[in-house]
This record gives C-alpha cells, sequence and structure tokens, in this order.
C-alpha cells in the first residue's frame, strides 16, 4: 500500500468523532425514531411484463442505475421490483421511469402490507422519474420534501427501498458529493451517498435527520452488482419540479434554445454554441456559432449540462437573458424559450 493511502487510514483512526465544530450535529444514537416517522409513507413496487420472449435479466453495470430487481424466467413473463413513496393523501406514488416505464401490471405494496394495483399517471425519461397512482379508499400518508439545496456533504441521510425485493428496508449514510455527472444524460447532477443502495432500491427516498426527502435513489457505481457505497439520488428540489409538473400534465413541457454546446477549456467561463438551429429560439435571437454563453439570468454557466439544465427547467415562452461574448465583445441578449420537442436529446 502507498505510504500516502497508510497516512490517510491511520488518520481515519484516530479519534474520528473527538472534535465537532460547533453546530454540527452529532451522530444520531439511534435511527429508530425517525424510520417509524417515514416508514408509512415508503412502498414497494411490483412489476410484470408480458414480453412475448423470454428476456434474460439484465447486467447491473459498473456505472449505472440499479435497474429494479429482475426476475426473468424462461418464460415470456418477467417481474421485477422496485420502491417508490407516497406524495399524496390521494395515492400518487413517485418511482423511478426504469421501474414502471415498460410494466403492464404494477402492485404496490403498502408499509401495512395491503397490496394495491397502481397505474402509470406520469413519466419523464430524462431524468427518469414517474409517478403511479393507487386506489387505497382511504387518505395515505405521504411524505414532506425537504430542500436539497440545504444539504451539504458530510450531512447524515437514511435511504429506504425494497432490495431484492426484499420488503422495505432502511439504510443510514451520509452525502459523500454534490452535483455528481455520472455519464447518464444531460440532467446528470446527482447527490452521491454511502448508504447501502441495491438491486431494487430504484425509486425509493433518501430522508434528512428531520424526515424531509432529500433525494430519489436511482443509480449506483457497482462492479459486482450490489452496493459498494456509491449510490446516487436525484436532488429534491429537481425531483419536486418535475413530480408536480407530472401531476399537472402528465408530461414536461420543457424549454428548449435549438442550439449544440461544447465545454470551454477549464478555467475558461462560459460554453461555446457548436451549432445553432435557424429556426430556433437561439437562431430568431440573432445567436450565432461560437458564442460563449457566459452567464443566464445574472448567474455563471459552468459548463454545457448546466445551460441544458437551466433552459429545461424553465417552461416554453419563458424570456431569458444572456450574457454573451462573440470573439471578445460582451453583450446582453434576451430569448423567448420554445418548446423541447420530444424527439430531442441534449439540446
Amino acid at each position: 500500500m502507498p505510504a500516502h493511502r497508510r497516512a490517510i487510514i491511520a488518520g481515519l483512526a484516530v479519534a474520528p468523532w473527538a472534535l465537532r465544530p460547533h453546530g454540527v450535529a452529532a451522530m444520531p444514537s439511534s435511527f429508530a425514531p425517525l424510520v417509524r416517522q417515514v416508514a408509512p409513507t415508503v412502498v414497494g413496487v411490483a412489476v410484470t411484463q408480458f414480453n412475448g420472449q423470454a428476456r434474460p435479466a439484465p447486467p447491473v453495470l459498473s456505472q449505472t442505475r440499479p435497474q429494479r430487481q429482475d426476475y426473468a424466467g424462461a418464460t415470456a413473463v418477467s417481474r421485477a421490483a422496485g420502491s417508490g413513496f407516497i406524495v399524496s393523501a390521494s395515492g400518487i406514488i413517485v418511482t423511478n421511469n426504469h421501474v414502471v416505464g415498460d410494466a403492464q401490471r404494477i402492485i404496490v405494496t403498502l408499509d401495512d402490507g395491503q397490496r394495491l394495483r397502481a397505474r402509470v399517471i406520469g413519466a419523464d425519461q430524462l431524468t427518469d422519474l414517474a409517478i403511479i397512482k393507487v386506489e387505497a379508499g382511504r387518505a395515505l400518508p405521504r411524505i414532506a420534501w425537504g430542500n436539497s439545496a440545504h444539504m451539504q456533504v458530510g450531512d447524515w441521510i437514511l435511504a429506504a427501498g425494497n432490495p431484492f425485493d426484499l420488503g422495505t428496508s432502511f439504510t443510514a449514510g451520509i452525502i459523500s458529493a454534490r452535483g455528481r455527472q455520472i455519464g447518464d444524460g444531460p440532467f446528470d447532477h446527482f447527490l452521491q451517498l454511502d448508504a447501502p443502495i441495491n438491486p431494487g432500491n430504484s425509486g425509493g427516498p433518501s430522508f434528512d435527520m428531520t424526515g424531509h426527502v432529500i433525494g430519489v435513489n436511482t443509480a449506483i457505481v457497482s462492479p459486482s452488482g450490489g452496493s459498494v457505497g456509491i449510490g446516487f439520488a436525484i436532488p429534491s428540489n429537481m425531483a419536486r419540479r418535475i413530480v408536480d409538473a407530472l401531476i399537472a400534465h402528465g408530461s414536461i413541457p420543457r424549454g428548449w434554445l435549438g442550439v449544440s454546446v461544447s465545454d470551454l477549456p477549464t478555467g475558461q467561463p462560459g460554453v461555446r454554441l457548436t451549432r445553432v438551429d435557424s429556426s430556433g429560439p437561439a437562431g430568431a435571437a440573432g445567436l450565432q456559432p461560437g458564442d460563449i454563453v457566459i452567464a443566464i439570468n445574472h448567474l455563471p454557466v459552468n459548463d454545457a449540462s448546466a445551460l441544458i439544465r437551466a433552459i429545461a427547467s424553465v417552461p416554453p415562452g419563458t424570456v431569458e437573458h444572456l450574457r454573451m461574448d462573440r470573439d471578445g465583445r460582451l453583450f446582453d441578449l434576451s430569448v423567448t424559450v420554445g418548446r423541447r420537442p420530444a424527439e430531442l436529446g441534449s439540446d
């Protein structure tokens, strides 16, 4: 083992809880009160797909979504398990799109063991979020959303889900990093968690220590197929926006500029426009290939993904104010955002 690695390990072994800055919470003596508080809002999601042909269970790749736990046999029927959480007393449940996206039959298991048929009422492939609905005949307990922007690296979290279809389980950990991009798409902006997350946890919530949902568990790094302490959750601030739009519309009307962009060399602010659709909003506003977007509404644009997220997060018709650089000349420009065509991937 290299000397610097030995030094790090040795350093971690010396009184890790000896010093605690003022105002920082101590390690909880027990998570049991929090589990009792939030457990009624967590559900298991069982999916059946009638394929017409046998389908092998998909592998868990080294860096990808944990998928659901898939039980494909030698027949044309495959079964899978995922997780979800209740956001409405009327029975609306959040889960991952990859859990229910191709399902013909969905069964939700509530915390008290009641099993209910569910149907998909909205889905968004780009953020991998979906909402399903059950009819329970009674008001169901629901989660409270937290503010993911307030979560800091090192904060405690409690992850919940249905790993390997064993039933609702809870694991504890911390926020390991913020704003992680894992090559999963233009909306990568995950919270990284070290709480164990396994196949079947997809769509489950992560709670802060007050019982508010701060993330939707979605992806893992897993060379072995199980948890290695590197999981990813969609931040609650993004998830809540998407869920509210799905409840209202069933789909997400995203903003669009009609450009392709690329990052600048490290240390240079802004992103470069590599293509401008002459019939799109950016083209109509006079933007050109080679222009550099420095800021949107006075907020710096640091990379291509940030620009894509900023535009896609506002509804069509929104007027965005851009700070631009064209061949060293700075200027300001207003663009009326268009509606993102459904067939587009990332521009």
